[in-house]
């Protein structure tokens, strides 16, 4: 997966295992990553 480290975000992306949604949580400072969450949206 690819993040772009110029903002925060909160998206939702399939799993490439198996396809159900993940809601992905991400915070950037500084260029740096701070903050990663997946949380399972289930089906």
């Amino acid at each position: 997966m690819l993040l772009d480290p110029a903002y925060s975000q909160t998206y939702v992306e399939d799993c490439e295992v198996c396809c159900n949604p993940i809601e992905i949580q991400v915070a950037f400072e500084e260029g740096e990553l701070t903050s990663f969450e997946a949380r399972e949206l289930g089906q």
